[in-house]
């Protein structure tokens, strides 16, 4: 999975539409990802196509975005590989000093 699509992912703890993503993953990582609309919408629809996230409007006509239970068990699997990737970091860094 690709950062960008983990932290659209990680941002959809609950239902948001586009502007509000780019802003919580600018949030989440501290202004280092700033997503485009380019970038972020056609991985939206990526998404929407493998059926990871839900997309539906609101009384304002306003596209939102939701995860779908496939994407909360894909990032589950996501997160699992990266705390092992996180914990390998620690164990083998020093060899590298």
């Amino acid at each position: 999975m690709t950062e960008t699509a983990f932290y659209i992912l990680l941002s959809l703890t609950e239902p948001r539409h586009g502007y509000g993503i780019i802003k919580r993953v600018e949030e989440m990582t501290n202004g280092r990802l700033t997503l485009g609309s380019g970038t972020i919408y056609g991985t939206l629809t990526k998404m929407q196509r493998d059926d990871i996230i839900t997309i539906y409007a609101d009384e304002k006509r306003k596209t939102i975005y939701e995860i779908s239970d496939l994407g909360k068990q894909l990032m589950q699997v996501e997160m699992n590989r990266l705390k092992e990737l996180h914990d390998n970091v620690l164990r083998y860094e020093g060899d590298f000093q």
